[in-house]
């Protein structure tokens, strides 16, 4: 079939379904990445999403600020089906590149992301952008447990679940006592082992558990004092094809002007350290009312037992500058050794 932009796209006869709470199509995919392209003969924006119930939430968020009909692509990543280590699967980039694939094939015309899944350490592929991150959400980790109890309430051994590099580091540096155990899959996936009983705990980011509508299981929420959140938490970003003019003005109408400042600088840090998947990193910027914004930037040894942390604050127009400032800081703390000591 010939596409608005004058290529043929191949056809695959594969789940595609009405989504009944906004009227927007969800058309699905193989796993090879081939797409269908109902909207060339609508007119509407195809936005490539992956198929958990979290980014199908983001990708309808997305739609319904919209100008126009949108129609959902569900992409299944390398990331979603792989469920050893994520490292094995070639680190964070496994959730994102069968769709940055499919962007610059022009089987979609726009990506949705969770910035937190968009490697810090290589560069964005020739021909694409972002176009827009939106509104940040709530930015914490949390407790969930069965029965609501908080991390201070479990036995010593209790086992808590979760594969972030970041997590076990500081949770390891915080509660010593608590036993860590891998968790990879989908926050249902997740919620669902949890409550068979496979741990005593989760730790899960506030915004997730919000977005797929389980924020009543949220036992403790977590300082950002104690665990600080990765680069790109809360935030969710939009990618289209740097030569295309029209998604990209649409998408634009979506930026929110102060979480795309807090990104830069996160996202200026984590590229300056050239952190890989392996690296216990994290990031947080948040800007005041007077315009200045403060970037708290740490790199954690795996064990927690080492932790390099510092801060530095600015004219918020000067994000870019400010996270290469605090990595910097970090490098000369001695970063990039342990950086380094992670094997890839």
């Amino acid at each position: 079939m010939a596409g608005r932009d004058g290529q043929t796209h191949w056809l695959f006869t594969v789940t595609a379904a009405r989504d009944l709470t906004n009227g927007v199509r969800i058309a699905g995919t193989d796993g090879r990445r081939r797409v269908t392209t109902v909207s060339t003969e609508t007119g509407s924006v195809r936005i490539g999403t992956r198929g958990s119930p979290m980014a199908l939430a983001q990708a309808r968020r997305v739609a319904a600020a919209l100008t126009m009909p949108s129609e959902l692509v569900t992409i299944t990543t390398h990331g979603d089906r792989w469920m050893g280590p994520l490292a094995a699967a070639g680190g964070k980039g496994a959730f994102v590149r069968e769709i940055d694939g499919a962007l610059l094939a022009g089987e979609i015309d726009l990506a949705v992301h969770c910035l937190k899944d968009i490697p810090g350490d290589v560069p964005v592929p020739d021909g694409l952008a972002f176009a827009a991150y939106l509104d940040r959400e709530d930015v914490h980790d949390c407790v969930v447990t069965a029965d609501g109890r908080k991390l201070a309430d479990l036995s010593a051994g209790a086992t808590v679940g979760t594969s972030s590099v970041r997590r076990r580091a500081q949770l390891a540096r915080h509660w010593p006592d608590v036993r860590l155990a891998p968790m990879r899959g989908n926050v249902n996936t997740r919620l669902a082992k949890l409550d068979r009983g496979e741990v005593d705990a989760l730790i899960v980011a506030v915004s997730g558990l919000h977005r797929v509508g389980h924020a009543d299981r949220i036992g403790e929420v977590l300082p950002v004092e104690a665990i600080i959140p990765p680069v790109g938490a809360g935030v969710i970003t939009l990618q289209v094809r740097a030569d295309d003019a029209a998604t990209l003005t649409l998408a634009q109408r979506l930026n929110h002007e102060g979480t795309a400042l807090a990104a830069t600088a996160e996202r200026a840090m984590l590229w300056a350290l050239r952190g890989h998947c392996h690296s216990p990193i994290a990031g947080h910027a948040v800007i005041d009312t007077a315009n200045q914004l403060t970037l708290r930037g740490a790199v954690y040894s795996p064990d927690g037992a080492t932790a390099l942390e510092t801060s530095r604050s600015g004219l918020a127009a000067d994000a870019t500058a400010i996270g290469q400032a605090v990595a910097t800081d970090l490098l000369g703390q001695g970063a990039r050794g342990l950086i380094d000591a992670m094997a890839q």
